[in-house]
């Protein structure tokens, strides 16, 4: 089998590009004419393509409450003198350790300096510039807005990054969970797009083609979305895309090539266990050589991570089903398909999930309970497929069953396989005490041991055995039902009363 692993990030034709949003800039001064000739003076202004939009606050108060409210102001210019001799100087202070916006950039003008020495102010305030207003023309005006917005918009670009790292941390941490593939796969899309500072939307699809490297008879499916594709759910169908989009992602296939376009990039790439990988993107801007390079490290890497999880996939599926067919071939002495053992781990899943269990934990008990019988293979063969009940003799050789697959499976350190040693021991004990092998009784029994008990009898109950056909599923349900509070955990037989169609469709062909 190939894989492919496509990443697509791009924009439908009918999506119009915002425009940028304007640089923002907090004007702090009590007289209104420096309010009016500093917007005159830097009307149109530019810089990345961003103009700017004022704000206007005539006291250091309204600026606190302006500056706590959430906000993208990159540039402060704060006058120094305003309701009190330093009002200027203590928001500043308050800027920086109270509300700790360390990005905002903050630009001190004054047009009494001998109240406030330049030397001293730089050294005791974390502020960015200290000019006299008289000081102030147009030219050095100018020059304080780009040094400002510059240094606002390289500090901003470290804290995208900084996030980015975190959640691609964050994201990391959890690939070796397939449940996550796809939120891992959208998550560091993102990250990329804030790491180049890119406005992208991201889409990323999975194609797979079964038995043939060629990709004409493929399967292209979507694996991911970020948020502007959040309309294209899961597993729906690649053709669905742009018909430009579907164009590029087959030609760097067929090419094995990348593809570079001003609106677009399609870095295209293969691993050593034969993946083949795309990731497109489309931008409102052309991106430079060095953003492409970045984006070619990100796919090669994210491709290589994608690997490995099928590669885990296969192994863990492989060790499932052997585990699940083994488990069924020794209790009953013949080969068992995995989809018909199967179920019995779906019904413990769901019993645990509803008991309170983590995600973790439910898969947990759904691969451990097709082991709870491994001990019958210490049983002799004629008495597990003897054509007539049981003598008492008998049934003290079976018994032994669940401390003989306790003491084969507690060898084990694998946390499948210590949730199934405690399956094989307490899966025949009885909520009142009547079981075996150690009469535990209500919750001295694990939650494990309790869910194995209610599996293994609908197993049992639902499969035909040498001397009993296999029972309707309405009968073996009112069975458990019947024994609520003698053999089983109420709490567990209300659970399967009260999601009777998740347990029909669990059993239903």
């Amino acid at each position: 089998m190939t894989d492919y692993l496509v990443f697509s990030d791009e924009q439908n034709d009918d999506t119009k590009h915002l425009s940028l949003h304007p640089w923002q800039v907090l004007v702090v001064d009590d007289e209104p004419a420096v309010h009016e000739v500093t917007e005159l003076v830097m009307a149109g202004f530019e810089m990345d393509g961003r103009g700017l939009k004022f704000i206007h606050c005539y006291s250091a108060k309204e600026a606190h409450a302006v500056l706590l409210a959430p906000n993208d102001i990159a540039l402060i210019l704060l006058d120094v003198v305003m309701e009190s001799e330093h009002a200027g100087l203590d928001l500043a202070r308050q800027i920086r350790e109270d509300i700790h916006n360390l990005n905002v950039r903050i630009v001190l003008r004054t047009g009494q300096p001998g109240q406030a020495p330049e030397e001293q102010v730089i050294k005791d305030y974390d502020i960015n510039d200290y000019k006299e207003k008289t000081d102030l023309t147009r030219r050095k005006l100018i020059t304080i807005f780009y040094a400002g917005l510059r240094a606002y918009r390289d500090l901003m670009r470290i804290e995208h990054a900084r996030q980015g790292l975190r959640r691609s941390i964050e994201a990391i941490s959890q690939v070796y969970d397939s449940q996550n593939l796809r939120s891992f796969a959208s998550a560091v899309l993102e990250q990329v797009n804030f790491l180049l500072d890119l406005n992208a939307e991201g889409l990323c699809a999975s194609r797979l083609s079964a038995y043939t490297a060629n990709s004409a008879n493929g399967h292209i499916k979507v694996l991911a979305a970020t948020q502007a594709f959040s309309g294209l759910l899961v597993d729906e169908e690649v053709h669905n895309l742009p018909a430009q989009v579907q164009a590029v992602i087959r030609q760097a296939l067929h090419d094995k090539i990348s593809l570079h376009a001003d609106s677009f990039y399609a870095g295209y790439f293969k691993t050593q266990a034969g993946s083949e990988s795309i990731i497109y993107m489309a931008f409102p801007d052309p991106i430079n050589q060095h953003a492409r390079e970045l984006l070619e490290l990100f796919s090669r890497n994210v491709a290589i991570t994608y690997d490995g999880l099928l590669l885990r996939d296969d192994l863990e599926q492989a060790q499932l089903e052997t585990i699940a067919v083994l488990g069924g071939a020794i209790e009953r002495r013949s080969v068992i398909t995995f989809p018909h053992v199967h179920r019995i781990g779906k019904l413990a899943a769901l019993l645990a999930h509803h008991a309170g269990c983590s995600e973790r934990e439910s898969e947990l008990m759904r691969l451990a309970v097709f082991l709870h019988d491994v001990g019958k293979a210490a049983v002799p063969e004629h008495i597990l497929t003897k054509p007539a009940p049981l003598s008492p003799e008998e049934w003290e050789i079976v018994n032994t069953h669940s401390r003989a697959g306790h003491a084969m499976l507690a060898r084990s350190k694998s946390h499948v396989h210590e949730v199934a040693a405690i399956m094989a021991l307490e899966h025949h004990e009885r909520w009142d005490g009547t079981g075996h092998p150690m009469r535990l009784r209500a919750d001295a029994i694990s939650l494990a041991g309790r869910i194995a008990a209610i599996a293994d009898v609908m197993d049992s109950l639902l499969n035909a055995c040498s001397y009993r056909d296999a029972w309707p599923l309405e009968k073996a349900c009112s069975y458990v039902a019947e024994h609520s509070g003698t053999q089983f955990d109420p709490a567990l037989v209300a659970t399967v009363m009260t999601h009777r169609a998740a347990v029909d469709a669990i059993y239903t062909p």
